[in-house]
């Protein structure tokens, strides 16, 4: 993907940080846009229609997370990715829980950050012309069939099982949490156990080394990430 015509808003009350942003996302063909505070973002993303948003959690007039919330809530359908000097857990899975594509940490690398946004994209463009077959490396999972197979071996999964990878492969390239995935898999009361029984099996049967996964991430404490497709 092309980022020459990407609008990017930057959300931020720390002059350096938009800086720093300013300068290092125009250098990889973004365009950037800033706000301080909620309010302006409000206004802005009605005026300028960015493409994707950058927020930060800690805004003087309205916490990040109620304003992800906001937005979710009427709809906002833009790539919002997280960027906030807090690195609790619950921070984190509040944030991917009220609808956040991704979470990165301050202080930050650029490269990675330029990475995390791609993704962001991609998924959204994914999301908006879905296609029935999905391919990352060997794994291809047909949607509408409901096959999956590695390598062109059909690979027999469980109801279970094919259920937590059609939800992966939904979110390709998205952190999904625990809490995420077991309600839509089992309900939100279920014991999280059963989550990592069925992932450990998935990983057997679609992972050349299961132990050093290539498709299912583990994002430590707080859920998985399905590799993204080719």
């Amino acid at each position: 993907m092309t980022t020459s015509a990407v609008k990017v808003l930057v959300v931020d009350d720390e002059p350096a940080i938009r800086r720093l942003l300013r300068v290092g996302l125009s250098t990889e063909g973004y365009a950037i846009r800033e706000a301080e505070t909620a309010r302006e973002a409000i206004v802005m993303v009605a005026q300028e229609r960015p493409d994707l948003i950058i927020l930060d959690l800690g805004l003087p007039d309205m916490s990040g997370q109620e304003l992800l919330r906001l937005w979710r809530t009427e709809a906002l359908a833009l790539p919002i990715v997280i960027l906030s000097s807090r690195t609790d857990e619950a921070g984190i899975v509040d944030a991917l829980e009220n609808g956040a594509d991704d979470y990165v940490t301050k202080p930050f690398g650029m490269k990675e950050l330029a990475a995390r946004l791609r993704v962001a994209l991609r998924h959204k463009l994914q999301q908006e012309g879905e296609k029935p077959i999905f391919q990352t490396g060997e794994l291809a999972v047909d949607l509408v069939k409901r096959i999956v197979r590695v390598g062109g071996q059909e690979v027999k999964l469980s109801p279970k099982e094919y259920d937590i990878l059609r939800i992966l492969v939904q979110h390709a390239g998205k952190v999904l949490t625990h809490q995420y995935l077991m309600k839509q898999v089992w309900d939100a009361s279920a014991d999280v156990q059963y989550l990592r029984v069925y992932v450990r099996q998935l990983r057997q049967k679609i992972e050349r080394a299961p132990d050093q996964p290539q498709y299912i991430m583990t994002e430590t404490g707080v859920g998985y990430r399905l590799r993204e497709a080719d």
